[in-house]
């Protein structure tokens, strides 16, 4: 089974490429494919009126056009200029100013948006092309946590589309705050704890000296010391969260641990001779944790109590935060219990007046609990009801709850598809609108689409229509919405539709790519084929070598990310320069998600269980092969790997254990032994007490397997995975007497092979012992 892929007609000639490219030849694909992409993306800027906006789009290098909306008729005036439109003068943006687009891409890194304004904003990256593509909304007083990379610039805008911030991440974890004044922000950490320590009522404070708690009255300025029962090695801390009716107020006592460090060395600073030491707080699976515990005030009579943890005995918690929240009226409060080990979740209620502890709601697995995707919950106050995602039958689902009960009152979506996101909940309207994959039988499982269901179940209603995935953005009313959707062989196509039915009002535009494939780009192709099991559809696609002789078999190179955190095969359109260069220098690219990865259902995902070596290879493996059967230019006597950080893992266990079908492996920055990575991620896999299960899937303890040529690269300065992990597999490589390359990038993050420099030496790695590109 396989996609035919996408015809374009070409308005330029494309360039011909008689043989494959040496890498500086073939990098240069980036610079050639720059501003070759018109029409993809439309961001509105609607009038006050709430009916109009307005957009504008590339429509070639040195061209733009602009676009007046009725979303109500569909009416679209087209001008040259913003002027020719005729819009209104008072309240409207003439122009988004000039933000400069990414111009570097570093080490992965962490974003928080908050939006501290009154209404809602939208987040926006502006990719290297100077394209802002949108990463939804972020309502009223929300936030928005996403990983990003080190010099990606991203834009926040109101619903008028005027730019509120503009900034560029940079490594580690960034928090930006948008207050509408364009501003530096305060620290919303501290700005949020100084504030939560003050009553709503403004008569108390809840204050922490020496780590013990105080209550202080605010008319006379008197301080409580709050007794607990003692406890050697405890603190307490915030956060601190008060009951609406000022009655009572909660914080956290955990315990102090030691809590690991690692040392990585900067041999090269800029400002210094000398070396420089870094010490990172790191903790790895297994370590101990500070197990909080919420502590219950009672105001009035200035009594602190520790409610019964027999409910919670055993959080998974790096710090003290267990996402409080106090009841609409103050009689009780909720917080989070993810038992160590991921096999029990629960919300669970506090009593405020007699501290007893109950179950909102529990999930169990025999394998694990994905807390990080599929724990999503929206508290419907005014009903005393609470909406809830579970994957109990197999697959990830809506579910309504009686918060009072602790009972669910039905299932809300069923079916064998996947809620992927809780986009809106219309509490007077009693509508969730989510997007889901897999709801079209026909197609790609992995295609998101707009839904929007009943909260008592019915009412079900795919309001997308397009054969690829989808990305939505609401006119301010939410009466129509506008939906650009893409595949990775179908440049975007931008529609307006309503939302009531999801009917088309207008097509706004459709991408031209002419001028990106006159590059020599080539237009991936997707390809199914069934998996280890004979049943299951593995999805993913094929990269053809530029300029390509049918005659002459090609050597194959897989990118892989097995990470079971998610699912990484292209499924949207993109340039893809990463697997496009690659495939200029004559390989063919290929790219899957086996199972044990994400978004599939329970029983795929749960490959990965204790099974992280698994990564899905007896399903790309059969895949590559069967994708080869119909492709004689595809040569699976040649297949090369390589992959970064769960990927470089990955990598190298192709050559332990598939070492008959890969030949060659460059593996980047892996985490390959998970008893070195960071334990949040490590323990979610694999589970808590430590058991075989992380040596069984250790590269270290396998490294005496090694068959085949395997490149380790490493960045000094990884503060993601361990550096040590790499020269762990090194030092086990040299004990086996086995030959393999070792690159170690200085005053270089996670993502090393990402650099120019390490990308070459991948390139020509893999150009070396395939057979491919020009030495």
């Amino acid at each position: 089974m396989y996609y035919t892929p996408l015809l374009v007609s070409l308005a330029l000639p494309v360039l011909a490429l008689a043989a494959p490219l040496d890498y500086p030849e073939a990098r240069a694909l980036a610079s050639r494919t720059e501003n070759t992409i018109f029409r993809a993306e439309v961001s509105p800027h609607w009038l006050e009126d709430g009916r109009k906006f307005w957009y504008s789009v590339n429509t070639g290098p040195k061209n733009r056009e602009y676009a007046l909306v009725d979303s109500i008729t569909g009416t679209v005036k087209r001008a040259a200029t913003v002027e020719e439109l005729g819009l209104p003068t008072n309240g409207r943006e003439v122009d988004l100013p000039a933000i400069r687009g990414t111009r570097s891409t570093g080490p992965k890194s962490q974003l928080r948006v908050l939006n501290h304004t009154k209404e809602p904003v939208e987040l926006f990256w502006s990719d290297l092309d100077g394209q802002r593509r949108s990463y939804g909304r972020i309502q009223a007083g929300d936030d928005r946590e996403l990983e990003t990379f080190a010099g990606h610039v991203w834009v926040v805008v109101n619903a008028l589309g005027k730019p509120l911030r503009a900034f560029e991440a940079r490594e580690g974890t960034l928090e930006v705050a948008i207050d509408g004044t364009g501003e530096p922000p305060k620290d919303p950490r501290t700005e949020k704890q100084e504030h939560n320590r003050l009553s709503p009522d403004k008569k108390w404070r809840l204050e922490f000296r020496d780590d013990q708690p105080y209550l202080v009255n605010l008319e006379n300025n008197e301080a409580s010391k709050l007794e607990l029962p003692a406890e050697d090695k405890t603190r307490c801390s915030g956060p601190v969260e008060w009951a609406p009716d000022s009655r009572h107020v909660v914080f956290m006592r955990q315990h102090e641990i030691p809590g690991r460090k690692i040392s990585i060395v900067q041999s090269s600073p800029a400002d210094q001779l000398q070396p420089r030491v870094q010490t990172l707080n790191y903790l790895k699976p297994g370590d101990e944790l500070p197990r909080p515990r919420p502590v219950l005030v009672q105001v009035a009579e200035r009594r602190a109590m520790l409610p019964d943890n027999a409910l919670f005995p055993n959080p998974f918690a790096e710090g003290p935060d267990l996402d409080v929240r106090w009841s609409e009226k103050g009689d009780e409060f909720y917080f989070n219990y993810n038992q160590r080990g991921h096999q029990l979740y629960r919300i669970l209620a506090v009593n405020a007046a007699t501290g007893a502890v109950r179950t909102v709601v529990e999930e169990t697995s025999k394998t694990f609990i994905d807390y990080t995707n599929k724990t999503y919950r929206e508290w419907l106050e005014g009903t005393g009801e609470l909406l809830w995602t579970s994957e109990r039958d197999g697959w990830c689902h809506l579910w309504l709850y009686d918060v009072a009960t602790g009972q669910p009152k039905l299932q809300i979506t069923k079916g064998s598809w996947v809620v992927r996101k809780v986009e809106h909940v219309d509490a007077v309207k009693r509508q969730v609108w989510f997007l889901a994959g897999g709801v079209r039988p026909e197609e790609d499982p992995y295609h998101l689409h707009l839904c929007r269901v009943n909260l008592d179940g019915t009412g079900f209603v795919r309001l997308t229509e397009g054969d690829g995935t989808h990305k939505i953005t609401f006119s301010p009313d939410r009466a129509c919405f506008i939906d650009t959707w893409s595949r990775a062989d179908q440049p975007p196509v931008t529609e307006l539709r309503r939302s009531a039915d999801g009917t088309l009002i207008k097509e706004l535009e459709r991408a031209d790519i002419s001028a990106l494939l006159a590059t020599g780009w080539s237009m991936p192709e997707r390809f199914v084929a069934k998996g280890r099991d004979g049943k299951t559809d593995i999805h993913g696609i094929i990269i053809k070598p530029a300029g390509m002789d049918a005659k002459k078999p090609s050597p194959v190179l897989e990118e892989i990310y097995a990470g079971p955190h998610g699912s990484f095969a292209p499924k949207e359109f993109g340039r893809l320069l990463r697997q496009q260069t690659l495939a200029q220098m004559g390989f063919v690219i290929v790219q899957a998600d086996g199972m044990g990865t994400n978004h599939r259902g329970k029983v795929f995902h749960d490959v990965s269980w204790k099974n992280l070596k698994d990564a899905g290879f007896p399903d790309r493996i059969a895949w590559i092969k069967a994708a080869a059967a119909t492709r004689p230019w595809m040569d699976v006597n040649r297949v090369g790997i390589y992959g970064g950080s769960a990927g470089g893992q990955s990598a190298t266990r192709a050559l332990l254990d598939h070492h008959d079908f890969y030949k060659a492996a460059v593996a980047d920055c892996g985490c390959h032994d998970n008893r070195m990575d960071k334990i949040w991620w490590n323990e979610q896999w694999l589970g808590w007490p430590m058991d075989d299960s992380y040596k069984l899937n250790s590269n270290v303890e396998d490294a005496g397997k090694l068959q085949g040529h395997l490149m380790l690269v490493v960045g000094e300065l990884d503060k993601n995975v361990d550096p040590a992990s790499t020269l762990q597999v090194a030092n086990a490589l040299q004990r086996a007497d086995k030959d393999y390359e070792l690159l170690i990038m200085t005053n270089t993050g996670h993502g090393a092979a990402e650099t120019p420099y390490a990308s070459r030496r991948r390139a020509e790695f893999f150009a070396r012992w395939l057979g491919a590109g020009k030495n």
